[in-house]
C-alpha cells in the first residue's frame, strides 16, 4: 500500500469514460464558462464542480458573497460526483461500533444522525427547488450473505437502539429479514443469503441534482469556468491566494478545494493522506423475468470483505428498469490494489468488468433474472476516481500550517458523498462565514481538517469488514 500512496496525484484526466448519466451532457452547463479569461480576483474561488463545490457555492452565495468564481478542470460535474451510483444510502450500523469505540458514543450518534439527515436534506432540496434528478425515496435492503457479517449487524443496531432511542423512526430505524423472507420479498433467488436488513434510503442522479444547483449558482451571480484546470494555488506577499489556471490567474481571498481524490495535485501535504481509489460501475438492462413494476428498493449485495450496491432506476426515468450495480474491487488481485492512487479514469478493470457483468443473475437467480435483453445486458460501463483518508472520515475546514490562512477544503468521502457531502458543505460555509458555534452543535469533530490527522498512515478502506462485536460491551 506504501508504494500505492506515493504515486504523485494528477489532475483528471482528458478523455473520461462516459457515465450513464452523462450521456448526453446537459447542454446549458457542461462546458460553460463565463468568459474567455479568468478574472484578475475573486472573492471566493472554488475548485470543484462536483456536489460539494457546488453545495459549498451555493451556501456562500446564500449568505451573501457577492463574488464567487468556480473552476472545473473538464466538464461540469465530470468527476466523481457525476460518476458515482446515484444511492442516497447510509448503512451507518456497518461503522457505528468502530466509531463509538474510536471516538465515542456521543460522536457516534453525530455522525450516524449526520448521514441520515443529509439523504433527508438532499431529497428535501431537490423537491423544494425543483430539480428533476430521478428522486427516489423509500427504502433500501443489505442482503448478507456471510454469517460474521450478520451476526454484527444484528449486534450493531441493538447497540444503535439501546443508544439512540428517540431515532428509532429515523438513523437507528431497521428491519431484519431471515433468508427465506429475503427471498420471497427482495427477488434474490441465486446465491443463498443468510438474511437481510432494510432501512431508509434513495436514489438519484446526483448528476442532474448538481447541474440543478449549478444553474442556480449561475443565476445568483456565480462566474464559472469548465474544462479549466487550477494548475497551482500559492500564497502571495499581499496575503491573497494566486489560483494559476489554463485561461490566466486569479487572486482570491479564499480558496475552496473541493477536489476530493485530486487534492494532493494542488495542496502537497494531502499526498498519501487523501488516496485516490478507481470505483467502476455497470449499467444493466433489466432481465426477461425481472418484475415490470420494478423491484421497489435499493439494495446492496454484502459479503465477507465487502460489498456490491445496486440502484434499480426508478419508473418514469430514462431507461426505468435499468439496474445501476458497481464495486467488484475486492475480485480483482490483491483485494484491488492496483486501483488505490489510480486517476486513470480513461479505462476499466477487465477482472471487475468481468465480475459486475455476472453480478445481476447470480444474485437473482437465472430463472428469476431471465434471458437478457436483445441488445445485451450491459448498457453502459464506466470508472470514477473517490478519495479516501487514513482514518475513514473527510476533511472539512481551514487547513492548517503557516500561511494557510483562507485555504478551505471540503474532500475526501470514502466513496460516501452522497450521505456526507451535503451537510459537510453546509458546516464548511457556516465556519468560513462565522457560523462555528453552531456548526459544532452537530458536526462531527472526527470530520473536521487537524493538524493531527494528516499524520496517521494510510491502510486501505474502513468499513468494510464485520466490527469487532465485542466493542458493543463497551458502548
Amino acid at each position: 500500500m506504501e508504494k500505492r500512496t506515493a504515486i504523485p496525484v494528477s489532475l483528471p484526466r482528458d478523455n473520461p469514460t462516459i457515465s450513464y448519466w452523462q450521456d448526453p451532457p446537459d447542454v446549458e452547463v457542461a462546458d460553460f464558462t463565463s468568459a474567455e479569461q479568468v478574472p484578475e480576483t475573486a472573492g471566493t474561488v472554488v475548485i470543484g464542480s462536483g456536489i460539494s463545490g457546488a453545495c459549498i457555492a451555493w451556501g456562500l452565495l446564500e449568505k451573501g458573497e457577492k463574488d464567487v468564481v468556480m473552476l472545473e478542470a473538464r466538464q461540469a460535474c465530470s468527476g466523481a460526483t457525476g460518476r458515482n451510483g446515484g444511492h442516497t444510502k447510509a448503512a451507518s450500523y456497518k461503522s457505528f461500533l468502530d466509531n463509538a469505540a474510536a471516538l465515542g458514543t456521543t460522536e457516534a450518534i453525530k455522525i450516524a444522525r449526520l448521514e441520515y439527515q443529509n439523504i433527508k436534506d438532499v431529497h428535501a432540496f431537490s423537491r423544494t427547488h425543483g430539480i428533476d434528478c430521478d428522486l427516489y425515496s423509500g427504502d433500501t435492503v443489505d442482503i448478507v450473505y456471510d454469517q460474521q457479517q450478520w451476526d454484527s449487524a444484528h449486534v450493531a443496531v441493538e447497540t444503535m437502539r439501546r443508544t439512540m432511542p428517540e431515532d428509532l423512526d429515523g438513523a437507528a430505524r431497521y428491519e431484519f429479514w431471515d433468508a427465506e423472507e429475503t427471498a420471497r420479498k427482495f427477488h434474490t433467488k441465486g446465491e443463498k443469503p443468510v438474511g437481510s436488513v432494510s432501512y431508509f434510503a434513495g436514489s438519484l442522479s446526483a448528476y442532474k441534482f448538481v447541474v440543478g444547483v449549478l444553474k442556480m449558482c449561475l443565476k445568483s451571480g456565480m462566474r464559472l469556468w469548465t474544462n479549466t484546470p487550477a494548475l497551482a494555488v500559492t500564497k502571495g506577499s499581499d496575503g491573497l491566494w494566486k489560483i494559476e489556471t489554463s485561461k490566466g490567474s486569479i487572486k482570491a481571498r479564499n480558496v475552496v478545494l473541493a477536489t476530493n481524490g485530486y487534492t494532493a495535485f494542488l495542496e502537497q501535504q494531502f499526498q498519501g493522506v487523501i488516496v485516490p481509489l478507481r470505483g467502476q460501475i455497470t449499467a444493466h438492462r433489466p432481465g426477461k423475468n425481472q418484475p415490470s413494476s420494478g423491484l421497489g428498493v435499493t439494495y446492496s449485495f454484502v459479503y465477507a470483505d465487502g460489498y456490491e450496491y445496486m440502484i434499480p432506476r426508478p419508473v418514469g426515468s430514462k431507461f426505468a428498469g435499468d439496474i445501476i450495480i458497481g464495486g467488484g474491487l475486492m475480485k480483482a488481485p490483491s483485494g484491488g490494489l492496483s486501483e488505490f492512487g489510480n486517476t486513470d479514469d480513461t479505462s476499466k478493470n477487465p477482472i471487475i468488468t468481468e465480475y459486475l457483468t455476472e453480478t445481476t443473475a447470480r444474485y437473482f437467480g437465472p430463472e428469476a433474472w431471465g434471458e437478457d435483453h436483445p441488445d445485451g445486458r450491459i448498457r453502459k460501463e464506466w470508472t470514477g476516481i473517490m478519495g479516501y483518508s487514513s482514518d475513514g472520515f473527510p476533511f472539512v475546514g481551514s487547513i492548517p500550517g503557516e500561511g494557510k490562512e483562507g485555504l478551505w477544503i471540503s474532500a475526501s468521502f470514502q466513496g460516501h458523498g452522497m450521505v456526507l457531502c451535503f451537510r459537510s458543505a453546509l458546516a464548511l460555509v457556516g465556519m468560513m462565514t462565522g457560523g462555528e458555534k453552531e456548526v459544532e452543535k452537530w458536526f462531527p469533530a472526527a470530520f473536521r481538517m487537524s493538524e493531527e490527522r494528516l499524520r496517521i498512515p494510510f491502510e486501505g478502506r474502513l468499513h468494510t469488514g464485520p466490527p469487532d462485536v465485542e466493542l458493543s460491551t463497551k458502548i
